[in-house]
């Protein structure tokens, strides 16, 4: 299963980026909001963790965008 992951904070980046990848994920990493919206519409990710208070473009914005855009 591909995964999004969506973070500012390098050291949470890499925690969780980790475990997920230990539990037999791929895992894909943004630290920015509108690198994240780019990631999330150039490719097709089964999950999305999007941290709310990002820089460029919060999580919740990129979340209503890809919405608009009929992503689920």
């Amino acid at each position: 299963m591909k995964v999004l992951l969506v973070e500012d904070s390098p050291r949470l980046q890499r925690s969780l980026a980790t475990a997920l990848r230990r539990a037999g994920y791929a895992v894909d990493v943004s630290g920015e909001g509108r690198d994240g919206l780019w990631r999330a519409e150039s490719e097709d990710y089964a999950v999305l963790i999007l941290d709310l208070m990002l820089p460029g473009l919060d999580g919740l914005s990129l979340l209503e965008r890809l919405r608009a855009e009929g992503r689920e």
